[in-house]
C-alpha cells in the first residue's frame, strides 16, 4: 500500500531524506524511530504530498502521490502530533463535519457508534472538544479514519504527551485498524510502543534509514541497544 523508492528530499545543500527505500503492506504497522531531524516527519509529509521529493518516488496503492494527489489522499487518514479539531464543536460535530468534507454522510447514531468504537467515553461524545484531553482528540482521529474507510494511516508522533493509559488505548486502536487490513506508517520516539504495536521497525539517522527489523525478531532491550548504538554513531559522524 505504501512504497518509497530512492525517495530523497533536499533543501539546498541539506539532505533531509536520502534515498529511502521502504514498503508497508496491508495490515503492517511500520514504526519509524530516530532523533529529531532524522527524516521521520519528512517521510510522512512526502507521502502526504505536503512537500515534493527532490528525487525518487512515493506511492500509495501503486499511485505516485505527486501525480495522483487527490486519489491517494482519498485512501488515507493522517493523525499528527496535535490533531486540529474545532474546539467549539463537539466530538460528534467535528466527526460529522470532516466526514462531510470527504463525501461521507452518516446518521447521528452511526457517528456515535464510530466514536464509541474508537474508545471515546460516551459522556464526552456531545461535549465540546475544548474540554477534551489529547488522547480523546486522537480517538476522534481514529474514528475519522474508520469513517473514511482509510486503507492507509499516517501518524506523526501520535502518542507524544499521552499518559501511559491513553498511549496503551491508542495502541489497541491501531491493532484494531491492523486487523482490518489498514497499512500504518508511524513516526515515533516511543521504543516501547514501537515494539509492542509495530510489525516492522526502522531506525533513521540524518535522513538515512539505517536499520529495518521485524518487531517480533528483536526484544525490547535489543531494540534499545540498537537504537542507542545508532544514535552514538550519529553523534560520532556529526562531530
Amino acid at each position: 500500500m505504501l512504497e518509497a523508492t530512492k525517495l530523497t528530499k533536499k533543501y539546498g545543500s541539506f539532505t533531509a531524506l536520502n534515498a529511502l527505500n521502504l514498503s508497508v503492506k496491508q495490515g503492517d504497522i511500520f514504526c519509524l524511530l530516530g532523533a529529531n531531524g532524522a527524516g521521520k516527519s519528512t517521510t510522512i509529509n512526502l507521502f502526504l504530498n505536503f512537500i515534493e521529493p527532490t528525487e525518487g518516488l512515493a506511492t500509495i496503492n501503486s499511485l505516485d502521490v505527486t501525480l495522483h494527489s487527490k486519489e491517494t489522499k482519498q485512501l488515507l487518514s493522517y493523525i499528527p502530533e496535535n490533531l486540529m479539531l474545532y474546539p467549539n464543536l463537539t466530538g460528534l460535530e467535528n466527526l460529522d463535519f470532516f466526514c462531510g468534507l470527504g463525501g461521507k454522510n452518516y446518521s447521528k447514531e452511526q457517528l456515535e457508534e464510530l466514536l464509541k468504537q474508537s474508545g471515546l467515553q460516551v459522556d464526552f461524545i456531545h461535549k465540546r472538544v475544548s474540554s477534551y484531553s489529547k488522547g480523546m482528540r486522537q480517538k476522534v482521529g481514529i474514528a475519522l479514519a474508520s469513517a473514511r474507510e482509510a486503507s492507509v494511516l499516517l501518524l506523526d508522533e501520535p502518542t507524544s504527551g499521552l499518559d501511559p493509559k491513553a498511549s496503551n488505548e491508542f495502541s489497541e486502536l491501531l491493532l484494531d485498524m491492523k486487523d482490518k487490513g489498514v497499512a500504518t506508517l508511524m513516526a515515533t520516539h516511543d521504543l516501547f510502543r514501537a515494539k509492542a504495536t509495530g510489525t516492522h521497525i526502522g531506525i533513521m539517522k540524518e535522513g538515512v534509514l539505517i536499520h529495518q527489523v521485524e518487531a517480533n525478531s528483536i526484544s525490547l532491550p535489543e531494540l534499545e541497544e540498537l537504537y542507542l548504538e545508532t544514535m552514538k554513531l550519529s553523534q560520532t559522524v556529526s562531530s
